[in-house]
């Protein structure tokens, strides 16, 4: 089977990629599918100046808590399988990241950050864990803590500083540096998937405990409005 590169884009510019509850089960289908058609590098990518800005949040006003906790249980589902992917993964950050867009940054295994790139994972000020262990085990469960705690975002440098960014490459660069890590790369089919399995530690089942009971807790919804409202004051 020939080596197959798939690349899944965030295509709704003009909300700066907020993933709507559509738009995460078309990513976590574009997932599933790369799992059985001989996908080895799978790369996300947004058009527009931003990648993503995390859940399309547009319909909070006749949104409840039983509703948004169903969204954050399904993109937890699919930063699960971005994780586990028996296959490389690529994500290529620019503009905004922030939220579920920085979940799906640091899920990947290969991250390329454009200068613009800004990266907040705001999910803790309003009560959700999401993401947060996966974070620890990419950049220390130490610097996870601080950078968690300060709720400040960071940039692209930073990021790098970090190793939540691998790299700072400009835009133009990505698909030949993608093509380039695809081509060098021997392992490929069975041996790949056995290697990404022994190399992911599976916490999946605690992650999704976790955020269940985050997000359970009663006022979501005005938690996430108050959250909202203070940005604003900011």
């Amino acid at each position: 089977m020939a080596r197959v590169i798939k690349t899944l884009t965030l295509d709704n510019p003009e909300k700066s990629n907020a993933l709507s509850a559509a738009a995460v089960e078309k990513l976590l289908e574009g997932v599933t599918s790369a799992c059985r058609d001989g996908t080895e590098t799978l790369v996300f990518t947004g058009q527009g100046r931003n990648f993503c800005t995390g859940f399309d949040l547009s319909d909070l006003d006749t949104a409840t808590d039983a509703g948004l906790l169903e969204r954050f249980v399904k993109i937890e589902e699919l930063l699960q399988a971005i994780y586990m992917a028996p296959f490389d993964t690529v994500c290529c950050a620019k503009g905004a990241t922030w939220g579920a867009g920085a979940d799906i940054f640091a899920a990947c295994r290969w991250r390329l950050a454009d200068e613009s790139a800004r990266f907040a994972m705001p999910g803790l000020q309003f009560g959700i864990v999401l993401g947060t262990r996966r974070l620890g085990a990419l950049i220390g469960e130490g610097a996870a803590y601080e950078l968690l705690a300060s709720g400040r975002p960071i940039d692209a440098h930073r990021a790098l500083e970090l190793g939540l960014a691998s790299a700072i490459e400009p835009e133009a660069r990505w698909p030949a540096l993608i093509e380039e890590r695809h081509s060098a790369r021997r392992l490929k089919g069975e041996a790949l998937a056995r290697l990404a399995a022994q190399t992911r530690r599976d916490t999946c089942a605690a992650d999704m405990k976790a955020l269940v009971e985050s997000a359970s807790v009663p006022g979501l919804v005005e938690r996430i409005r108050r959250y909202r409202a203070g940005l604003k004051k900011r």
